[in-house]
């Protein structure tokens, strides 16, 4: 199966490669631009290669009729739209966060949730953009976004294949789109992680394809990995016990490095698709494979038959797949008893 490359961090993601790990910090900055900045630092000393935020304005995205969900209730929130005012970041400071991952060595990518605010992102120095799942099915966003002209990364958590295709027919003719897939639950369950969707999300895209992580495992994105994913999106924290709707589902700077180490470890382990003989193979190839030794001593001139065969190592003479091929050929050269033969020993 083929897919559009996908060109992110100044690479082409590809099978063997190193995984495009974004750093999500999305709102456990608190709502507090120091504590942001902080996450940046930290991200960048885990290894990540991204970070991102999110870009949206209370008022503007919940209606009066808006209410919570479950996880965010057991957090401890009482009002969406409180909650949401509680920890969003203006604007103008997202963009001064963009700024400083830039300087930091780290790419910014920023999810928007609106449409009002998808021009005011358009000038800020994102690297990237993240469509939020619930979103995969809002057409008017992401149209915005896909003319943005910088790569595009959709989560679909909470949708069915029928919904994916539609993302993905919609988003037809743009080239630099990746898929993750994602269940959307705080913290999600190793019951539920769905690892294997990243298959038919692949299969019905043709997309790159990673996985947003709400797992609690620090081995998550390592086996994604090793399932076909080339993005990961994990929640990053200053502690998974503060108060938050997301920070039960993150990981704190010291895991969040373990978890990229171990990614990173699952892409080296899982190198090249193809089956091939690889260099570190070919000695215990050479001694241990069998070759036709002489079962007799086999003088000059001497017609073989099967008596006078027996398949031992090591595997640098004729090979025993060549039994049948060798009865009936004549010995060239003298062979003593319990060596091996070589091509040069036949007629």
């Amino acid at each position: 199966m083929t897919t559009h490359p996908f060109h992110i961090g100044g690479r082409t993601l590809c099978l063997g490669g190193a995984p495009f790990i974004i750093a999500e910090i999305g709102v456990n900055h608190d709502g507090d631009i120091d504590r942001a900045r902080a996450l940046v630092r930290a991200a960048k000393a885990a290894g990540a290669s991204a970070a991102k935020f999110q870009m949206f304005d209370a008022s503007m995205l919940m209606s009066r009729d808006a209410v919570l969900a479950v996880y965010q209730r057991e957090q401890g929130a009482r009002d969406p739209r409180e909650m949401l005012m509680q920890l969003q970041l203006a604007p103008k400071a997202l963009g001064e966060l963009a700024q400083e991952c830039l300087d930091g060595g780290i790419y910014p990518i920023v999810t928007v949730f609106s449409l009002p605010l998808v021009a005011f992102a358009a000038s800020q120095p994102w690297h990237a953009f993240k469509m939020a799942s619930p979103d995969i099915v809002n057409r008017p966003l992401l149209r915005a976004m896909a003319q943005l002209d910088r790569p595009l990364i959709v989560s679909t958590g909470a949708s069915n294949r029928e919904e994916v295709a539609q993302a993905a027919l919609w988003l037809r003719d743009i080239e630099q789109v990746a898929f993750l897939q994602c269940t959307s639950s705080y913290p999600t369950s190793d019951a539920c992680a769905a690892l294997g969707g990243m298959h038919e999300i692949a299969s019905i895209t043709r997309r790159v394809v990673g996985y947003s992580d709400h797992t609690q495992s620090i081995d998550a994105g390592a086996l994604a990995v090793a399932a076909g994913a080339h993005i990961l999106e994990k929640h990053l924290t200053y502690d998974c016990g503060a108060t938050g709707p997301d920070h039960a589902a993150s990981l704190n700077p010291e895991q969040f490095s373990e978890y990229v180490r171990l990614a990173n470890r699952a892409a080296v382990m899982l190198s090249s698709p193809h089956k091939h003989l690889q260099d570190v193979e070919q000695d215990v190839r050479s001694v241990s494979r069998q070759s036709l030794v002489a079962a007799r001593d086999l003088p000059v001139g001497h017609v073989l038959q099967s008596q006078d065969l027996l398949c031992k190592r090591p595997g640098t003479g004729v090979p025993a797949h060549a039994w049948d091929a060798t009865i009936g050929r004549t010995m060239k050269r003298a062979v003593a008893a319990d060596r091996v033969l070589h091509a040069e020993d036949l007629a």
